[in-house]
């Protein structure tokens, strides 16, 4: 296996992307919404590396790579929205102020609940990003002074549990309109909400890229206003 992993650069690449699609395979097979592609990959690929005792960085040397297709692909999310500008034109008022209301209830969740834990300024905000893409979170946090690590492992639970609770929550609170649920997933859960908004429908995956946009560089603004908060 040792010899395996040192022969081939993208043993990482290989080793995430089928973990990920039997997460994707699991999902269809038995339709459980705890079964997130994304969350099996990351189970499964801890799992892989503990028992065949395979240190990370040998694992990150190929697995590193997937990361460049990460920028492009939180772009290519403009394309729904493309098709949707019409509708956009049509609701502009109501889709701004629920992005400014989400941004809003995200940074003021983590302001509440770091007081209320007594956290500390470097744990503050280094959660203070976890409702926007990893591609700018990562930015957000560096700049403040916080823990990118960490920032990134918020940012996923974020979007792996919005994904997950995505359908119960619209039940519960009898969310049926398109855009409302685009524009909540979008702006909660980032890249991985979308993922839940496109499989619910093209307005809902247009109005959720946008969110995640928009969501972004609200934040980009905010963080540096709040972060002296704690």
């Amino acid at each position: 296996m040792n010899g395996l992993i040192h022969s081939s650069l993208y043993f990482g690449m290989l080793v995430s992307v089928g973990a990920y699609m039997l997460g994707v395979w699991l999902k269809k097979k038995t339709g459980w919404a705890i079964l997130n592609p994304l969350l099996v990959a990351i189970i499964v690929v801890i799992a892989f590396l503990s028992v065949f005792h395979i240190e990370y960085k040998e694992y990150n040397r190929g697995a590193v790579y997937l990361g460049y297709f990460l920028t492009p692909a939180t772009v290519c999310l403009a394309i729904p929205l493309y098709k949707q500008l019409e509708l956009l034109r049509q609701h502009l008022i109501a889709v701004a102020s629920a992005i400014v209301a989400g941004v809003a209830g995200s940074v003021g969740s983590i302001y509440v609940m770091c007081r209320f834990f007594q956290l500390e300024h470097t744990h503050y905000v280094t959660l203070l990003p976890k409702s926007i893409t990893t591609a700018i979170g990562m930015g957000v946090s560096e700049e403040a002074g916080g823990i990118v690590t960490l920032t990134v492992i918020s940012i996923i639970i974020t979007g792996i549990l919005g994904n997950i609770i995505a359908d119960w929550l619209f039940q519960i609170f009898k969310i049926e309109e398109p855009i409302a649920k685009g524009l909540a997933l979008g702006t909660a859960a980032h890249a991985i909400g979308t993922a839940k908004a496109l499989e619910l429908g093209e307005i809902e995956g247009a109005m959720s890229s946008l969110s995640i946009a928009v969501a972004g560089l609200l934040t980009v603004v905010v963080v540096p206003l709040m972060s002296g908060l704690i």
